[in-house]
């Protein structure tokens, strides 16, 4: 597009120019001397009317001839040759489709795909002027042409697109145009980059802009809209296939707007192509992702999935990833290898390997079959602003939980010290005692029959002609033998502690094991394996009430001890009792963490700021 003032023609006067350019349009088309493309001209041909019975399938191939590859066509066949280069009288495929004989025309009727006397004519003249072969326009390497130079008209000439765009013209018997004037001018220029028409204070400004420059700082002011991102975007957009609704079944609504807002940001920051695509395909695979980039990679769940019931979750994954095959395949290398998802491909280079080959580069994935919901959460606007101030205030405050002063570690040592004291003494335990073995018919019995000290505890009371009895001989810690085979036994001692709390109690055993605290079963487990101690671990919640924990089973051993509350535990733990500097943050005990927040010597949350 360029800067000119002008006036226009008549109508009736453009009409006829038009109408007279058209001809000689067509008479430049049919003149002989005018190129024939292969890829333009003649594949497109031997796609339609010749590759299903000689191309790249081998099963319906006829003759052993293949018309899809250089190769194929070229090559010599009984004493005969296909296609011979400026010679259409001495090719056999000319002679073939040219043929009087039905019996020798090609393609043979029964195809019911005969050719037009213009596209015999295409070929004739492809042959004459070499047969010059290419291959498939997508593997072709870019290269930068010289510039033209067209022999008239080069005052139309503003940019070096305009030399390409003034030799075609003249290639095809056109002249440029009349220059526009302002007011078409402006208005072709928001139509292209915004969509949307200018105001007309918008037109008037730029028609009364006499400054040298006025198109370009136009232009430069509408790349610089927000607007034009949003126009650019429609058609990545489109072709991304870019929906707001998954498309399956009820069609349900999907949260996938950050994705269009990415790529409207990209145009509006002119980001570099070869990144736009690295981000889409792989942005949160790259060293250090960002949300940009990790929003980016939602080109990858751009299509349709499907949450109705009774779908069956493999096939459906199955479906994504040939989609996402299609999708990239189309878009990035410009072929058609969604084609080859059930067979080879008819006339390019694919195998149905490679289609799948293809798809394997997304099989890491991590997504649902049925019901696929959106997988990473995007802060936005005033969210995200609200959420960084949160975020840094917690920072803040974490620092000056773990800073460390002479003050704070003396503080820290002495309420170690107090707590643990007051922790052991604030917990006691009654020794043990035993009744059984109650016998069963086997040990599944065993484990699961209620015999009578599961409903109630007294001590004093017999059960079964069975007694409670001191256990003197359980020690904490150590296994124990217990008498009898496929039968259940029975120990029972008082926790008491002045507060409720947390108690975690560990447990051993070589076959079956119940616990019960207050009438309810707190732990269990029914396994076969050599007795140990601390095999298992229970946490326990003393409330008021007497009911007895249980031990069940055969001839097997147990070790059952009673720790002591959960703090305590870890007053043994590394580094215990040195010096707070010495043990650094990495081996802070838990219950110093626990102590930070409410401690007066912690310093407040500004040393953190």
């Amino acid at each position: 597009m360029v800067e000119m003032v002008g006036g226009h023609m008549p109508l009736a006067r453009n009409i006829a120019v038009v109408v007279t350019l058209l001809a000689g349009a067509r008479l430049q088309a049919a003149d002989p001397e005018v190129q024939v493309d292969f890829n333009r001209d003649i594949r497109p041909i031997l796609s339609t009317h010749c590759f299903q019975c000689h191309g790249p399938d081998a099963g319906k191939r006829q003759g052993e001839l293949r018309l899809d590859t250089r190769d194929g066509a070229m090559a010599p066949r009984k004493g005969h040759r296909t296609i011979v280069a400026g010679q259409p009288g001495d090719s056999e495929l000319f002679r073939r489709i040219t043929a009087e004989s039905a019996d020798d025309r090609m393609p043979p009727e029964e195809a019911k795909k005969p050719l037009t006397k213009s596209q015999v004519e295409l070929i004739s003249r492809w042959i004459k002027q070499g047969a010059k072969w290419k291959e498939h326009w997508a593997w072709i390497t870019p290269s930068r042409p010289a510039l033209p130079s067209p022999p008239d008209y080069l005052d139309f000439v503003r940019t070096p697109v305009d030399r390409f765009l003034l030799e075609r013209h003249y290639a095809e018997g056109l002249i440029p145009s009349s220059p526009a004037n302002r007011v078409t001018l402006v208005r072709r220029a928001f139509l292209d980059l915004l969509g949307l028409p200018p105001t007309p204070e918008q037109v008037d400004t730029f028609v009364n802009d006499a400054r040298p420059g006025a198109w370009k700082r136009l232009v430069d002011r509408l790349l610089t809209s927000p607007h034009y991102g949003e126009r650019m975007a429609i058609y990545w957009l489109d072709v991304v296939r870019y929906a707001d609704s998954n498309g399956y079944h009820s069609d349900e609504a999907r949260q996938i707007a950050p994705y269009r807002d990415y790529v409207i940001k990209s145009f509006n920051n002119n980001l570099r192509f070869d990144r736009f695509v690295t981000e889409q395909l792989a942005g949160d695979l790259l060293p250090k992702a960002d949300a940009t980039q990790k929003v980016a990679s939602g080109f990858n769940m751009l299509l349709q999935t499907t949450s109705e019931g009774g779908a069956q979750a493999k096939e459906y994954l199955a479906k994504y990833s040939a989609d996402r095959v299609r999708n990239t395949s189309s878009i990035f290398l410009g072929v058609t290898l969604g084609c080859a998802q059930c067979h080879d491909h008819k006339y390019d280079p694919f195998t149905m390997s490679d289609f799948y080959r293809f798809g394997s580069f997304f099989a890491d994935i991590k997504e649902r079959g049925v019901g696929n919901p959106p997988s990473y959460p995007v802060r936005v606007g005033a969210i995200d602003e609200s959420l960084t101030a949160v975020e840094t205030r917690i920072a803040g405050l974490q620092k000056a939980l773990v800073t460390t002063t002479p003050e704070l570690t003396a503080a820290q040592a002495k309420w170690e010290t107090t707590a643990e004291a007051e922790a052991r003494q604030s917990v006691s335990l009654s020794p043990w005692s035993v009744i059984g073995p109650f016998p069963a018919a086997n040990f599944e019995e065993a484990h699961a029959k209620a015999f009578p000290p599961q409903k109630e505890v007294d001590l004093k009371k017999a059960y079964d002609g069975l007694k409670w009895v001191a256990a003197a001989k359980f020690v904490d810690g150590k296994p124990h033998t217990l008498a009898g085979q496929n039968c259940a036994t029975y120990l029972f001692r008082t926790i008491t502690t002045k507060q409720p709390r947390k108690l975690v109690v560990s447990l051993g055993s070589d076959d079956s094991i119940k616990l019960w605290l207050n009438g309810s079963v707190s732990f269990e487990k029914k396994i076969l394996r050599g007795v140990a101690p601390d095999q298992d671990k229970a946490t326990l919640e003393p409330r008021r009430r007497r009911e007895p924990p249980a031990d069940e089973g055969g001839q097997r051993r147990r070790g059952i001890r009673v720790l002591l509350p959960h703090l305590a535990e870890f007053s043994a733990g590394p580094g215990a009792g040195g010096p707070e500097a010495a043990r650094g943050q990495a081996q802070r005990r838990p219950e110093e963490n626990d102590r930070r927040p409410l401690s007066p010597d912690c310093p407040g949350p500004e040393a953190g700021s």
